[in-house]
């Protein structure tokens, strides 16, 4: 069976799959229930300082 012929029948079946599988997974991890907290805290990450600026050692990383 020639190179080609074997890795698309790989690919049709097994790696689809696998990449079914992956995308469920990492869909799952983003939606899990800790998970809210972490990324409310991150798009707030812009109007941190909309008050009064940033100091000098918080701009620092």
């Amino acid at each position: 069976m020639e190179s080609y012929t074997l890795l698309r029948q790989f690919a049709d079946s097994w790696m689809l799959l696998l990449l079914f599988a992956f995308f469920i997974g990492v869909v799952a991890w983003a939606f899990r229930p800790g998970s809210s907290k972490v990324y409310a805290d991150t798009a707030d990450i812009p109007f941190r300082h909309a008050d009064k600026p940033a100091a000098p050692e918080e701009t620092r990383t």
